[in-house]
């Protein structure tokens, strides 16, 4: 091919590009974000809250899309099979990390089928327990699971769940196994906990701070490296502090599109994600419910990818230790 004609194509090759981005989203074109969970939940409210905060940078508000069932692999893999044209984006969360380990057939490789475009925020986990238990702080708590070895009922929301996650990697640093109980959802789980069919349960501030501040559960510990700065979690030590040490675990959230979106587009969706992430609302909504929104380096593609990739590692091998898989 001449010389001539290949810089022509390639040229024109970069106007298309730049023009499909600077039109994108199109007037009167949806753009679609799939949640992989049920509408109400934890992940299905933030992507609602991220949709407003998105409006003025993108020019449109995305629509909420929920896909819901097996552990989140649904609603991930229709994402993935999707046209890469960044009108469908995939809100997910720490799943994106423990299915590769999880579920040994996936209809999608999560290093391979989607473009990262930056981690949203980071939520911290609470160690609560039912309100007639002995116990009234973690010391207290410690020396009843002591007592209580082998009658312990630890609950989680389903195979694959925050709550699933910090279970068995509270299990493993306490070195102990307890009997599991799995729900579909955090929400029946919660009612057998204040209902005393359960005895304990790690969950997310998003899903148990209502209910710690309404006493009806109660509080021993938070998965973070320091203390909240929240009237809620006053007084409550970290699970580090209280002698499991290194023990930390926040559940992450971060946004995808298919594999293939045009490097402008994506461009314009990460500018528009790092703006919306500055959002006064956003921020003040996230930090009302116990979230971290993301500022540092993971809001950059790159640096997302790489820490997903980290996490895999890192899941990989709790579950491989408990023999955790789903089939």
């Amino acid at each position: 091919m001449p010389k001539l004609l290949k810089l022509t194509l390639l040229a024109a090759a970069v106007v298309a590009t730049g023009a499909y981005a600077e039109n994108f989203p199109a007037s009167g074109k949806n753009i679609t974000i799939i949640v992989p969970f049920p509408a109400g939940g934890p992940t299905d409210n933030l992507a609602h809250d991220l949709a407003n905060a998105l409006r003025k940078p993108l020019g449109t508000t995305p629509v909420i899309e929920n896909a819901a069932g097996t552990g989140s692999t649904i609603g991930t893999a229709k994402v993935a099979r999707a046209a890469p044209d960044g009108y469908t984006l995939l809100l997910n969360h720490i799943g994106m990390s423990t299915m590769p380990t999880l579920y040994r057939k996936l209809a999608f490789s999560v290093p391979n089928d989607f473009e990262y475009l930056g981690i949203i925020n980071d939520v911290p986990m609470t160690l609560v327990g039912r309100p007639s238990l002995e116990a009234n702080s973690y010391k207290e708590l410690s020396a009843w699971l002591a007592q209580n070895k082998g009658k312990v009922n630890l609950g989680h929301a389903g195979l694959g769940s925050a709550s699933h996650l910090c279970g068995l990697m509270y299990q493993s640093a306490l070195q102990t196994n307890m009997t599991v109980v799995p729900y579909k959802g955090t929400a029946p789980a919660i009612t057998d906990l204040i209902g005393g069919q359960i005895d304990l349960l790690c969950d997310q501030t998003t899903n148990t701070m209502a209910q710690i501040e309404a006493k009806k559960v109660k509080a021993y510990a938070v998965t973070t490296s320091q203390r909240l700065n929240s009237p809620s979690f006053k007084g409550v030590p970290t699970l580090a502090e209280s002698g499991l040490k290194n023990f930390q675990v926040t559940i992450w959230h971060g946004l995808y599109a298919p594999k293939g979106t045009p490097v402008d587009v994506l461009k314009k969706i990460n500018d528009s994600l790092k703006i919306a992430l500055k959002d006064p609302e956003f921020v003040k909504k996230q930090e009302s419910l116990g979230a971290v929104v993301a500022t540092d380096k993971r809001t950059d593609p790159a640096e997302h990818k790489k820490f997903v990739q980290a996490e895999i590692q890192k899941w990989g091998s709790v579950i491989k230790a408990a023999g955790a898989y789903a089939d």
